[in-house]
């Protein structure tokens, strides 16, 4: 019987160190948590590495602050290999949208240029482009893909788009909206032959793609820790070796601003370092009790059993089939159809998100795409069966009576 097989069945993941992954993390066990890929969820040891770093702060700001740009660099050191880059070409940044917004902040536009997005894109990131393309007059196009297109069609269309002035392509390595992998690497390639330069969003790679900065692609990469490295809250990476990569500058203007990349980030005055220093405990924690590799199947394992319930759930009501087929899907996180009528765009799933946690008690993500809603389903090795079934016997319900509404 494989991992996958037994997770299945005992309905519960088993950690080198525990009887159950959830006890692993501090989650409330009153909630159901379905929506890992939001927010993210952080294992009791990494709070506690996390604390400790605080007050070894808190009790020395003298003996902390003067090091700090040592202390991040030692953890670029660490973590920069597991999205399989050198600490040399890696920055620690906020989140992803601080990522996006440095190398927006660095680029030089003209009238005449043009910038490619995508309608699945994250709204922060296209927002902070549609800014970059406004602050030049520059035009802002985007490239429309259909929900279930595979690599070779989505290939074709920006070998279509790609034009003259076709100066930046921003694209996502694992969408949030739609739940799927695009082949960035390849766009890249694409792009360079146009001389068009590519940045790529990968707020959702690191943990689900091995080495997710090198086969992403582009020509600035990104990714979040605070995802499935379940690093805190407010730490994420930002790959480049651009030849430019001097023009990139932190958020903040601080005593390290003379500094070449990436040393020139390790310090931001007196901002909260500790998420930085504390993921590689995160990336380490699931290393060891569980393997990265083996996380990865067990996560696809859940999220193929969790849709299936809650498809069939939904479709015992309906003759429609509620489950996406993805062609290029991921680890942790299925996409399944809503009734029509609900979660028709982002502030309507994002109120009905609200509204089940405030009456049933489910943490979820609902998304929209084309004018249609989403349940995006999304796990961990904390989630377990009954969350699930508890998805189809207080949620469907719900969505079904605000349906007939």
């Amino acid at each position: 019987m494989s991992d996958a097989d037994t997770t299945v069945r005992t309905s519960a993941v088993r950690l080198a160190s525990f009887e159950r992954a959830r006890d692993a993390w501090p989650l409330d066990p009153a909630i159901v948590h379905l929506n890992h890929g939001s927010f993210g969820a952080v294992p009791r040891e990494v709070v506690a590495a996390q604390d400790a770093l605080r007050r070894e702060a808190d009790l020395s700001p003298i003996g902390w602050f003067p090091r700090i740009a040592e202390k991040v660099e030692a953890a670029r050191a660490a973590t920069a290999p597991f999205v399989g880059a050198d600490a040399a070409d890696t920055a620690f940044v906020p989140n992803a949208s601080a990522a996006a917004t440095v190398v927006y902040n660095a680029l030089q536009l003209t009238a005449d240029d043009e910038i490619l997005v995508t309608d699945h894109g994250y709204g922060a990131v296209t927002m902070g482009a549609a800014r970059l393309a406004r602050r030049f007059g520059a035009r802002l196009r985007t490239v429309p893909l259909g929900l279930v297109d595979d690599a070779e069609t989505i290939l074709a269309r920006f070998d279509e788009a790609i034009g003259p002035r076709t100066r930046l392509i921003v694209v996502d390595q694992i969408t949030s909206s739609t739940a799927r992998r695009f082949p960035t690497a390849e766009i890249t390639a694409l792009a360079h032959t146009r001389g068009a330069r590519v940045l790529v969003d990968g707020a959702h790679a690191p943990g689900l793609v091995a080495d997710a900065a090198t086969v992403g692609g582009g020509d600035w990469w990104f990714g979040n820790l605070h995802k499935w490295p379940c690093a805190p809250r407010g730490s994420a990476l930002f790959v480049t070796r651009a030849s430019d990569r001097d023009d990139l500058w932190p958020l903040i203007d601080s005593w390290a601003a003379e500094d070449a990349f990436p040393a020139r980030f390790d310090t931001q005055g007196t901002i909260d370092a500790t998420t930085y220093l504390a993921s590689p405990a995160a990336i380490d924690f699931i290393e060891r009790e569980h393997g990265w590799e083996r996380t990865r199947r067990t996560m696809t394992d859940l999220a193929d059993a969790g849709a299936r319930i809650i498809a069939e759930a939904f479709e015992a009501y309906s003759d429609e089939p509620a489950l996406v087929d993805q062609p290029m899907p991921v680890p942790s996180m299925r996409l399944i159809r809503l009734p029509l009528g609900i979660g028709r765009s982002r502030e309507e799933a994002d109120a009905l998100r609200m509204r089940l946690f405030d009456e049933v008690g489910v943490e979820t993500a609902f998304t929209s795409f084309a004018g249609a809603g989403y349940f995006r389903l999304s796990v961990h090795l904390y989630t377990e069966m009954t969350d699930f079934e508890a998805f189809a016997e207080r949620c469907v319900p719900r969505i079904l009576e605000l349906a007939r509404a």
